[in-house]
């Protein structure tokens, strides 16, 4: 039997850490960008430039701060 070492459960744990993070910001962010577009519909426009903002920082957070630059380019 074959026991795992601490140093693979700790690498293992912070790219499902990252990994988890990541979806999570990106699909907060997808969902206040179309909240954003449902308030600009019907006219609140302050409101929409807020989650469309919001949604833009959680959305380059995900995908490009914890996606691209840690999990990507650390585990390929």
């Amino acid at each position: 039997m074959t026991s795992i070492g601490p140093e693979l459960l700790a690498e293992s744990l912070s790219l499902i850490l990252y990994t988890v993070a990541a979806g999570v910001l990106t699909v907060v962010g997808v969902l206040a960008e179309q909240a954003s577009l449902q308030h600009l519909g019907a006219g609140e426009a302050m409101i929409a430039l807020w989650l469309a903002g919001l949604g833009g920082v959680m959305l380059y957070a995900g995908a490009y701060g914890i996606g691209y630059q840690k999990l990507l380019s650390q585990y390929v």
